[in-house]
């Protein structure tokens, strides 16, 4: 068992050219994801767009793009991740962020902001409406009967039928379900306030030490992936551990942390992929991290197949 590394990418480049020259690096490095940093309100592309972008333009690497749910409607984010995963052949995913700036609420003009809990229980009901709508669609809905005329077998299609406090969504999405059926859900829990109510497949966590890792990983329910952030080099944000030394020396560190925390791997927060090539040559030269095979994110991070709750609500 070799542990997982991904990346988060920051910046606010408008030239595609930069993003592409970085997850290519990624990719080309047996990076398992890259993330993509946002906020609503950022100056700066959009995240699902990026991701987009590269995707065709890469091969294994898993996407991973910020996207937030308190000014975004579910049935619009579940389509764009869907397409996302059609168009990078399985390899996507979805960070969920909140948002309490009163500046982000002011760009819609819709509402003042929400307390913290209640974000969070809106965005634990935005997953659930995503989650629904990518199973919409039973994997062998779309038939293709040129004799008949059918391009979808209506009864292989699903109303999701969800109401709940934040929203109210019908169903069925107008995108086939992915081919992950679940791309994977992913949200930055600095608490049980957000790993005990987001139903995410992996959690970034943010300890200060090995010991700290361990109990946060005794914390969160076994069948979810949970990953540290570490800050490396001049990229300086105040809620992960930054680290300046060199290659050897991160090297030490994310070996001490994972023999000693049972965490499935590490997130490196970085300005520049360049900045952690030598990391990964020494972490594969001493046989902690190899490159996945597997063509899917869903597989490289050994999560479970995605069953689709409609089809086998059906079979029963």
């Amino acid at each position: 068992m070799t542990l997982h590394l991904g990346v988060a990418l920051t910046g606010d480049s408008f030239a595609a050219e930069d993003w592409i020259s970085q997850v290519r690096q990624a990719d080309d490095a047996g990076i398992d994801f890259v993330t993509f940093e946002d906020t609503f309100g950022r100056h700066g592309p959009d995240a699902v767009l990026v991701a987009s972008r590269v995707a065709p333009l890469t091969r294994h690497v898993g996407l991973i793009p910020v996207a937030t749910t308190t000014h975004t409607e579910p049935f619009h984010l579940s389509t764009a991740l869907a397409t996302l995963d059609w168009v990078s052949r399985g390899r996507a995913g979805w960070q969920v962020r909140v948002s309490a700036d009163p500046a982000e609420a002011a760009l819609l003009g819709r509402r003042a902001p929400l307390p913290a809990d209640e974000l969070i229980a809106e965005a634990a009901d935005a997953i659930e409406v995503v989650r629904r709508l990518w199973d919409s669609w039973e994997d062998d809905a779309i038939i293709k009967d040129a004799a008949t005329g059918r391009y979808i077998d209506r009864d292989r299609l699903h109303y999701i039928d969800f109401a709940g406090e934040h929203f109210s969504v019908k169903g069925p999405s107008i995108v086939p379900r992915p081919p992950q059926g679940q791309p994977v859900v992913a949200a930055l829990a600095h608490g049980p306030q957000v790993w005990d109510a987001l139903d995410a497949d992996v959690f970034f966590v943010t300890p200060a030490a090995a010991d700290d890792a361990a109990r946060k990983v005794r914390r969160i329910l076994p069948e979810k992936k949970i990953f540290a952030d570490l800050t490396v080099g001049g990229h300086v944000p105040a809620d992960a551990v930054t680290f300046n030394g060199t290659p050897q020396q991160l090297a030490d560190l994310i070996q001490n942390w994972w023999a000693a925390s049972g965490l499935d791997g590490f997130r490196l927060r970085v300005s520049d992929i360049a900045e952690i090539a030598d990391l990964v040559i020494e972490l594969r030269r001493r046989g902690l991290f190899q490159p996945s095979g597997h063509r899917t994110l869903r597989d490289r991070l050994g999560l479970p197949v995605a069953v689709n709750r409609y089809q086998e609500a059906g079979r029963a």
